[in-house]
């Protein structure tokens, strides 16, 4: 054949993994930046709850909706209720879990910058078109653009990072992730500041009007180009690539880290999978229990107490607005200690264990689960605060530690997909979660109980139910190795995800650019800091 024959081979595209494979000089230290950049927008979550009672009066001395919420999804004329919007919180925690299970193997082999990207336009997209639906007065537009369009955002922003990060730092995989999924807790500290400015700032602009349409436009757009950088940020490593210096430990028999890789097919019919499921869905059913009860339970249990006074104490309007202050404290530190708690007990389940930290969770989490009601009775409010606090770093912590446990089971080849079918767990939880909650407090109510001891019981039940995680943990066992892909079946998988080629490039440095290195946590942690500073400034009104 002649070489005029011969056709060159076509150059990868620009979202193509091989495009993207770390060069010699690389430092991995830039991957976590970008991996933060990402989870810092989709964060904004945790605090869309900003949005809900502006939402409710978009439409000034107009009644509320009364003819049904199928009418109130194409009706114009009259306000949605706060009951009804927040339903975008739900789909969007639903639309999580769902596109990370369904997407998660195609993220695998379109690697990180693509779904990045993708999760940019869904996220980014839906809160831009989502606006417009507000604009115009279409709950079902936003539902369907925040909701469903964001949720997918929000499914695959959440895993785009998981499974680089992991082989970045095979040496610190829980700290690896920490730093990200610590982004997602801290996105709210953000993204609720900066909306709450945003509605302000475009309803002075428009003479009073509604800002909450341009707002949401707004941090689509702002949201979009944060997430975009982040995705072309990233780099792959070679194959087989270690840090310099470090040697993977030798795995012990019955040991809970294996050297080798689960299929996704295979993984989610192994018990270790399901029992793990279990563990995540039980840590965020309880944490959820606390997030939607903190405020109110603070402002219900103690009430006068918080001030110095007796309980039967009569109060002033100032009194009354003390407290209120007082209860929105205590969720600015829910954020703060939901956000660092993911990076510290990441990190230490490096030193601990993925399993004796969870056993510490949950064993832990028992016992202040069941001392906040007595908290409560002896008017003990500065340890009912200190109590909560750290179930949320454990809450927290649980979401952060969970793709290392992963990656000790079954292996860093298809962890980002493992992990994705994984997290349906929280959508699980974050759904049916809420409404056992807001039923128990319902039923208690109804049986007339007092407003402070309704708590009682269902704190007891959430205690009851960390039992449950602890003998999922604890029945955790290493993964039987007819389950394991062969030699032939992994070298197909990485052909599948391009790493082939990767596999003969040398390896890459971990120590060099310095100034890109520190560029890009500037460019996270500047934004991070403000939020934290805004946090611990709410949290004041608590001391």
């Amino acid at each position: 054949m002649s070489a005029a024959n011969v056709m060159p081979a076509p150059l990868p595209g620009l979202l193509d993994k091989q495009r993207y494979i770390a060069r010699p000089g690389f430092s991995r230290w830039l991957v976590p930046p970008c991996a933060l950049a990402i989870h810092l927008c989709i964060g904004m979550a945790y605090g869309f709850s900003v949005f809900w009672l502006p939402m409710s009066k978009l439409i000034p001395g107009a009644p509320v909706c009364a003819h049904g919420f199928v009418s109130e999804l194409f009706a114009s004329d009259c306000n949605w209720s706060v009951a009804d919007v927040t339903h975008t919180f739900e789909i969007f925690i639903a639309m999580l879990g769902i596109s990370a299970a369904i997407w998660g193997g195609w993220l695998e082999r379109a690697g990180p910058r693509k779904s990045g990207l993708i999760a940019a336009l869904c996220w980014g997209g839906g809160l831009i078109i989502g606006g417009y639906g507000v604009a115009i007065h279409q709950l079902w537009l936003v539902f369907l653009a925040c909701g469903f369009v964001g949720g997918i955002g929000q499914g695959l922003g959440y895993i785009t990072p998981v499974s680089t990060l992991i082989k970045w730092f095979p040496d610190r995989r829980g700290m690896a992730t920490g730093f990200a999924i610590m982004g997602y807790g801290g996105g709210a500290m953000i993204g609720s500041p900066l909306a709450v400015w945003l509605m302000a700032h475009f309803a002075h602009a428009h003479g009073g009007a509604s800002g909450v349409a341009p707002t949401l436009m707004a941090m689509g757009a702002i949201y979009f180009v944060s997430m975009s950088l982040g995705a072309f940020g990233f780099r792959v490593p070679p194959t087989g690539w270690q840090p310099s210096g470090w040697t993977p430990p030798a795995q012990a028999a019955g040991g809970m880290i294996t050297s080798r890789h689960v299929h996704l097919n295979m993984a989610w019919r192994t018990p270790q999978f399901w029992l793990v499921w279990g563990v995540l869905c039980v840590n965020v059913t309880a944490g959820i229990a606390v997030i939607a009860m903190a405020s109110p339970m603070l402002q219900e249990v103690f009430g006068a107490r918080l001030l110095g006074l007796p309980a039967s104490a009569t109060l002033t309007d100032a009194q009354r607005a003390a407290i209120v202050a007082s209860a929105a404290g205590l969720v600015g530190l829910i954020s703060l200690f939901n956000s660092l708690g993911r990076i510290f007990w990441a990190s230490a389940s490096d030193y601990l264990g993925r399993k004796t930290t969870y056993f510490i969770f949950f064993v832990l989490g028992m016992v202040l689960y069941a001392l906040l009601p007595t908290w409560g009775h002896l008017g003990l409010a500065g340890l009912f605060v200190a109590s909560v606090c750290i179930i949320l770093t454990m809450y927290g912590g649980g979401f952060a530690t969970v793709p290392a446990y992963l990656a000790d089971l079954f292996g860093t080849q298809m962890v980002g997909a493992i992990h994705g079918r994984l997290i349906t767990a929280w959508s699980v939880a974050g759904v049916v979660g809420p409404a056992l909650i807001a039923k128990l407090r319902e039923v208690q109510l109804a049986s007339g109980m007092a407003k402070n001891l309704v708590y009682d019981r269902t704190l007891y039940i959430m205690a009851g139910l960390l039992l449950v995680g602890f003998v999922c943990n604890l029945l955790v066992r290493p993964v039987n190795p007819k389950y394991y892909m062969s030699e032939e079946q992994l070298a197909r998988e990485r052909s599948l995800q391009h790493e082939t080629r990767a596999a003969a490039s040398a390896p890459t440095a971990a120590g060099a650019g310095g100034v890109y290195v520190a560029a890009a946590w500037l460019a996270v942690g500047i934004p991070f800091l403000i939020g934290l500073y805004i946090a611990l400034e709410k949290a004041a009104a608590l001391f």
